[in-house]
């Protein structure tokens, strides 16, 4: 799993460079087909699905937060369907929800680059579908959004997600030390964390552009 709240490196707004057009979002939100899935915004019947894989524990060990009653999946979620930075993804022959992406503009936004990452339910895990997925949302993220760079970050030792990362055409760009932590210990000091950065350009993907 890429992690899915990391914050942005913000830049002040004196140092900001001269402000750009920033292309506005298609509305509605579109539903994006792949050969097996189907990627759309979070509907709130989601909840129950959700829920299946974000109470377990186990996929919080490269994320922040803890395993979520389901009444407080119902209350993510039904949140989650009012904005389009999370994506439901769906098994389309079973119309099952295998997973979600998170995708969304960064400060500033004139910059034009995007975050990218993925939550999976265990369950589906080792069959492509982030990779599936993901793929097709970064490209058309940057046929539609007007989107310049995207960028993801991940645990060195989460090697399932920087190999996803890769698998999609993204370039590690750095390995950051100990520069977060997401939990802490029995005495509140934090585990620290390494990440690796990575990012891919729209020109990566579409260089005759």
């Amino acid at each position: 799993m890429a992690w899915i709240t990391i914050l942005p490196q913000h830049v002040q707004k004196n140092s900001s460079p001269p402000f750009l057009p920033i292309p506005p979002l298609p509305l509605p939100p579109p539903m994006i087909p792949t050969p097996r899935l189907l990627i759309r915004p979070f509907q709130p019947e989601d909840a129950p699905a959700a829920f299946e894989y974000l109470s377990n524990p186990t996929i919080y060990r490269f994320e922040p937060g803890a395993p979520l009653t389901l009444e407080e999946t119902t209350r993510l979620i039904t949140e989650r369907a009012k904005h389009t930075d999370f994506w439901a993804v769906l098994h389309r022959a079973t119309d099952k929800l295998v997973g979600h992406l998170y995708f969304s503009p960064t400060e500033p936004k004139e910059f034009l680059t995007w975050e990218l990452g993925y939550i999976f339910n265990p369950a589906y895990h080792n069959q492509g579908y982030a990779t599936e997925s993901a793929t097709a949302l970064l490209r058309y993220g940057f046929e539609h959004f007007g989107i310049h760079r995207v960028v993801a970050h991940c645990n060195p030792e989460n090697i399932a997600s920087w190999r996803v990362l890769e698998k999609i055409g993204m370039t590690r760009e750095g390995h950051l030390r100990q520069n977060i932590f997401f939990h802490r210990d029995a005495n509140c000091n934090p585990l620290w964390n390494d990440s690796y950065a990575y990012a891919i350009l729209k020109k990566d993907l579409f260089p005759q552009e």
